[in-house]
């Protein structure tokens, strides 16, 4: 079969749900993934030809993308920070303004930072990706998902960095796991903050599929998990460190009082590249 021909199919069952340019993306991701053979490559010879017995993969692709499945989930990887990273339904897909929150860092920072801390951590791709700048930099990355962590440390090792991997649930962290801890320059989190009254407001792709845990907070309590690193900041952080956050867009005003009310200095709440509250940077 003409790969063109399965291109045309793609669009036929699919860009009444994506629209055309997102299906195009699809197609053009799977063709790269499954067969190796870019956009580029169709384009100088229209008749790329799938041999039947390797067209099931893209046909399996076609079909979970009716369901709205995310692609980065039906591939099991995706891009971040222009790097490679494994993804599955135990963690979230990475997204492009976690990438800004991980440029703020890296352009806000001194290089010759010592140590640093990811909460949360996910696929790894904050800690990974600052791993990949920052060399000498010793990094820790915490999360309380195994399966998670087991996603994150395959990316460490497709990435080739190091990193200190430690399963750990930040709302009921031991003391004496603080002290096996010890104290950072640096501490940074991209924590669930997305309240279940603004689920209306995500698509139904990431609500269907990406983890609940790792999304969601009770909206009467939706900063429970940066009042719990805030604490852990006051004790863990060393003086002269700094503090990042990806915050809620609505709460940006409530996230940084919270800050400043266990006495961080120059707490400045930071928009995105649309506008929108979306990180938060403390002295301590």
């Amino acid at each position: 079969m003409r790969l063109k021909d399965l291109e045309q199919l793609f669009h036929k069952e699919l860009d009444a749900i994506y629209g055309k340019e997102e299906v195009s993306s699809f197609f053009f991701l799977c063709t790269e993934h499954y067969y190796n053979i870019s956009r580029l490559q169709l384009a100088l010879d229209i008749d790329l030809l799938v041999a039947k017995e390797a067209q099931q993969p893209i046909f399996d692709a076609l079909e979970a993308l009716k369901t709205q499945k995310p692609i980065q989930y039906i591939l099991g990887e995706t891009e971040f920070y222009g790097l490679p990273f494994k993804v599955n339904e135990n963690t979230l897909i990475p997204r492009p303004e976690t990438e800004e929150l991980v440029e703020l860092i890296l352009e806000t920072i001194d290089f010759n930072v010592s140590t640093i801390l990811d909460i949360g951590t996910g696929t790894g791709c904050i800690a990974i990706s600052l791993a990949k700048h920052l060399p000498k930099t010793k990094i820790t990355a915490l999360d309380v998902s195994v399966e998670a962590l087991k996603i994150a440390k395959e990316n460490a090792a497709i990435n080739g960095v190091q990193i200190n991997f430690i399963e750990a649930d930040i709302l009921r962290i031991r003391n004496s796991e603080m002290e096996k801890l010890a104290a950072f320059n640096v501490i940074v989190s991209n924590p669930p903050y997305v309240r279940h009254l603004e689920k209306s407001e995500m698509n139904t792709n990431v609500i269907d599929n990406e983890p609940h845990v790792a999304l969601f907070v009770d909206d009467n309590n939706p900063l429970v998990f940066y009042k719990s690193i805030t604490q852990f900041a006051k004790v863990n952080l060393d003086v002269g460190g700094k503090l990042f956050f990806e915050i809620n867009e609505y709460l940006g005003k409530e996230t940084k009082h919270l800050v400043e009310s266990y006495g961080f200095k120059n707490v400045e709440v930071i928009k995105d590249m649309f506008g929108k509250d979306r990180m938060l940077a403390a002295d301590k």
